[in-house]
């Protein structure tokens, strides 16, 4: 592993919007939690969702990702604990979008993240996962340069594939130029309504194509998933017995026996 102060980091990924990325980050994190793993989740995305989601107002945070990646404090100093035994993150402000703007001139800007975890000399985590930007930008790349694997959220509809390719493209690029120690986690298809053809179509060629790298538990359409954000909770605290909570534990034992 690269950053051993840290732990093991995984980028939550996805170019496109809407594809269950922050839904997967928040559930996943807090279900390895509940596992009884010690869980870093860092919020990438300037529009803050994750922080959001987990209860933490975005207006209030006073040192996150955007005062990390400018260097101006430690990782150790912007970490929050949250309500949730087992779970910290590191939020997003409404700065993040400029970062992009303010790095362009800098030098190894790719690279911000990846120095800010190898200077870390707190706790390590058991897992560190990173909720990406829907774009493939200067945030995500700086994501896929400071991690080990990468997990591709995948919504089972028409333009799937289509957006896979250029995401995988993107990957084989960074590990040529930035990060040769990327692997690939493997695919989640999300918001998965098998009564629907198309879905249950696009989950079959998604299946027969990238074979054993697509996780054998899918993230079912459930309203209690869309509902917790509002509630600043993950699934799990918001109805235990849900599908949705139901399919993201599962998940997360998945992930833990691909990775024992």
């Amino acid at each position: 592993m690269k950053h051993s102060g840290l732990g093991p980091v995984m980028a939550i990924a996805n170019q496109k919007g809407g594809v269950g990325k922050t839904t997967t980050s928040i559930n996943l994190a807090a279900s390895l939690a509940a596992l009884d793993r010690n869980v870093l989740l860092i919020d990438l995305d300037p529009q803050g969702n994750t922080t959001s989601g987990l209860g933490i107002d975005k207006n209030q945070v006073q040192r996150g990702t955007y005062d990390v990646m400018m260097q101006d404090c430690d990782l150790s100093e912007a970490l929050i604990q949250t309500d949730i035994n087992g779970l910290s993150v590191l939020p997003a402000s409404m700065d993040l979008a400029g970062a992009e703007v303010e790095l362009v001139n800098e030098t190894a800007r790719e690279q911000r993240l990846a120095q800010a975890f190898e200077a870390y000399k707190g706790t390590r985590f058991d897992h560190v996962m990173i909720d990406c930007p829907p774009a493939l930008n200067l945030l995500t790349i700086n994501a896929l340069t400071a991690s080990d694997r990468v997990m591709i959220t995948l919504q089972t509809e028409f333009y799937a594939m289509e957006g896979l390719t250029q995401l995988m493209d993107t990957i084989r690029r960074i590990r040529k130029a930035l990060n040769p120690e990327l692997d690939m986690d493997g695919i989640l298809l999300t918001m998965v309504d098998r009564r629907n053809n198309l879905a249950v179509q696009v989950e079959q060629e998604v299946r027969e194509y990238f074979g054993a790298q697509v996780y054998r538990q899918i993230i079912p359409r459930n309203v209690r998933l869309s509902e917790a954000p509002s509630f600043g909770v993950p699934v799990l605290y918001h109805d235990i017995r849900s599908t949705g909570a139901q399919a993201y534990l599962a998940v997360a034992q998945e992930m833990m026996q691909r990775h024992a």
